[in-house]
């Protein structure tokens, strides 16, 4: 089913239209995102604005574990709000207790992202919505039977119809909890502060360990570079030799693409381990040791990939400069 989901995204999407045009007499008021210094304007789609009301029902419904079949799992069930809407699992699961085939991903600046999960396989966060729901192995349920079995209740019913004008349905089901998302916006970290001009912001382990990590030898700001640290590109790091997720593969058929995954940010990287798309690695430490060993060399290995090396101090500055990645305020914007 996981092979399948684009595809049953695309198929769903079909039948999410609106019921009627929103009511010109319901008055619903932007909603106010706020940005960090230096941060551009996210691209929001002109047919979906952010809104107070449209972004309050999106919320509602991202902790609410009716969208899943058996009522267990929510969106955050494998998105923490503590831990950047992110997973604390190798292996993001679903109903019955099963295990999917990749951890789940911060959803910090989100907004910014030109394609979704960690190969790409949908391009617009409205559509990212459908998938986890029809996925049998997530929240093995349909989005329509959501949307009907809470159209008339509180808040849906009052939310859907100041923000959408209509009942909640599939078409505005999605595009609010999209409206959610995008305003999960990432920036508030103490090395923001730091570039900002604020010098007393990072110690000096941690500004030593920025040094480290903008050296052309480490090579890391090749992928984690701009105001999101990621660029949102994928890539194949030589995690295997042989890839059992076989990545950005899967939706293009290339060879080529075998084992690339996105790139993610690195922003709160402290609160979203375990890192890999598989989850595979649990520590900052591990990671560190094996972009500092080049990777395996795999026969699609981005050569950007890079052999380099580090004393035990110079690797303590940069996992200091790592966790002063973390936000000092809540990335949650939403009432």
């Amino acid at each position: 089913m996981k092979w399948l989901v684009p595809i049953a995204v695309m198929l769903v999407l079909g039948g999410c239209r609106r019921e009627s045009d929103p009511d010109p007499t319901e008055s619903d008021a932007p909603f106010a995102l706020v940005l960090p210094v230096g941060f551009p304007a996210p691209d929001v789609p002109a047919d979906n604005p952010l809104t107070v009301a449209s972004t309050a029902l999106g919320k509602a419904l991202f902790f609410d574990p009716r969208l899943s079949r058996d009522g267990s799992i929510s969106c955050a069930s494998c998105h923490f709000p503590d831990h950047a809407f992110s997973d604390t699992t190798a292996l993001s699961g679903g109903v019955d207790g099963q295990l999917g085939m990749r951890n789940a991903p911060s959803l910090a600046n989100v907004a910014y992202h030109r394609a979704f999960f960690r190969d790409g396989g949908v391009p617009t966060l409205e559509q990212q919505v459908i998938a986890p729901i029809h996925d049998e192995v997530e929240m093995d349920h349909n989005i329509n039977q959501v949307a009907t079995a809470l159209r008339y209740q509180e808040p849906y019913n009052t939310l859907a119809m100041k923000a959408f004008g209509e009942p909640l349905n599939a078409w505005n089901l999605s595009r609010a909890i999209a409206c959610y998302e995008r305003t999960l916006i990432s920036g508030w970290s103490r090395y923001d502060r730091y570039m900002q001009g604020e010098q007393t912001a990072l110690s000096d382990s941690e500004i030593r360990g920025m040094v480290l990590f903008n050296n052309d030898e480490l090579n890391y700001t090749a992928c984690h570079n701009g105001h999101d640290l990621s660029d949102h590109d994928y890539h194949n790091i030589g995690l295997y030799l042989t890839y059992a997720d076989v990545g950005r593969e899967r939706i293009t058929l290339d060879p080529a693409d075998n084992g690339r995954f996105k790139t993610p940010t690195l922003r709160n990287i402290a609160r979203t381990g375990p890192y890999m798309h598989d989850g595979s690695m649990s520590t900052m430490e591990q990671v560190i040791d094996h972009f500092a060993s080049g990777g395996l060399p795999h026969v699609n290995r981005d050569p950007e990939m890079r052999t380099f090396d580090l004393s035990p101090e110079q690797k303590l500055d940069l996992i200091a400069f790592l966790n002063a990645l973390t936000d000092e305020r809540t990335i949650d914007q939403v009432p």
